[in-house]
C-alpha cells in the first residue's frame, strides 16, 4: 500500500469575520428602496380615497337629518347645531379632507323654511386658491 504524505504547509487561511459586507448592504438597502418607491404612493392614494369616501358619507349622514327634521317639523333647521339639539345628529361630523367641522350650508330657496336646506363639504383653502376666489 501506498502511504500519502501530508502536503506541505502553506498560507495559513485567514477566517473573515462574521456580518456582512459593505456592498452586499449596499444592495440590500437599493432593494429596500426600490420596493418603498412601488408602495408608499399606493400607500398615501389609500389614504386619500378612505378621507373621500368617509366625507361623502359624513354629508349623506347630514342630508338624512336635515330630511327628517323636514319632515318631522314641516321646515328646515336654522342651523346644524339645531340638528344636534333635536337629537338627529349626535353631533355635527368632522370632514376628514379638510379637518374641520364647518359646512358649507345651502339655504332654501324661501327663507321662511329655514336656513340649512343642503350641506356641501367645506372650502379647503388649497380649493379656494385654485378656483381663484378671495376669501
Amino acid at each position: 500500500m501506498m502511504q500519502t504524505q501530508p502536503m506541505p504547509p502553506t498560507k495559513a487561511r485567514r477566517r473573515r469575520p462574521p456580518g456582512f459586507t459593505l456592498i452586499e448592504m449596499l444592495v440590500v438597502m437599493t432593494l429596500i428602496a426600490l420596493l418603498l418607491t412601488l408602495a408608499v404612493p399606493r400607500y398615501f392614494g389609500t389614504i386619500d380615497t378612505g378621507k373621500l369616501t368617509v366625507q361623502r358619507q359624513n354629508l349623506a349622514t347630514i342630508r338624512d337629518a336635515i330630511d327628517k327634521f323636514s319632515a318631522d317639523l314641516g321646515r328646515y333647521p336654522d342651523t346644524l347645531d339645531e340638528l344636534v339639539a333635536k337629537h338627529y345628529l349626535r353631533q355635527i361630523p368632522v370632514d376628514p379632507v379638510s379637518e374641520l367641522a364647518t359646512w358649507t350650508v345651502v339655504a332654501p330657496a324661501d327663507p321662511t323654511q329655514g336656513s340649512v336646506y343642503d350641506v356641501l363639504p367645506p372650502a379647503s383653502p388649497a380649493s379656494t386658491a385654485a378656483s381663484g376666489a378671495q376669501p
